[in-house]
């Protein structure tokens, strides 16, 4: 399974967020795939106020501050 987790430069809650993925990544097998939205015209204008952006099977799960309980739930009912 994928995960995909939008990004950018210089932003501390991506940092937190991409803790909290990884360690979830020790109890749930899943590639985190990362994107800076700054690569993208696209992703910058559909993501740029919600960074960091948390996707799974194509929803976005959460987004700005992560909470691993939201995250952990989704990855539970897959």
């Amino acid at each position: 399974m994928e995960v995909i987790f939008y990004t950018r430069n210089r932003c501390p809650l991506c940092v937190d967020a991409k803790l909290i993925l990884q360690h979830l990544q020790k109890e749930h097998s899943f590639q985190i795939i990362e994107r800076d939205i700054e690569t993208s015209d696209e992703w910058t204008e559909k993501y740029g106020l919600m960074i960091p952006v948390v996707e799974i099977n194509g929803e976005v799960v959460q987004y700005g501050m992560i909470d691993p309980l939201t995250i952990e739930e989704k990855l539970n009912h897959l």
